[in-house]
């Protein structure tokens, strides 16, 4: 199973720029979202003495890590990428209103 935790990262960690492509963005945030509720299940449903690894990024290596602290690190960029879709929405339907 591919590790997710390098790939599901928002571009910058920047805020949203208007786009009239915000679209296809919504669809593959919507998919990175979906990505990363999994991770958290799976990561909350782990015994307390199962092994964790982080795959390096960009290379298929992979490093034990904390289980709790990635538990928190998938949270919190479940919580952001939750946060930007919510941007997205919010200025579409501000331009629906105009």
């Amino acid at each position: 199973m591919e590790m997710p935790f390098g790939e599901a990262r928002p571009e910058n960690g920047a805020g949203l720029v208007p786009t009239d492509n915000s679209a296809p963005h919504k669809v593959d945030l919507s998919s990175k979202i979906k990505e990363q509720k999994v991770v958290v299940d799976e990561l909350s449903n782990l015994k307390k003495n199962r092994k964790v690894y982080r795959q390096q990024q960009n290379s298929n290596i992979f490093f034990l890590a904390d289980r709790t602290e990635m538990l928190s690190e998938s949270k919190n960029l479940l919580d952001e990428l939750k946060k930007e879709y919510q941007e997205i929405e919010n200025l579409e339907k501000t331009k629906i209103k105009k």
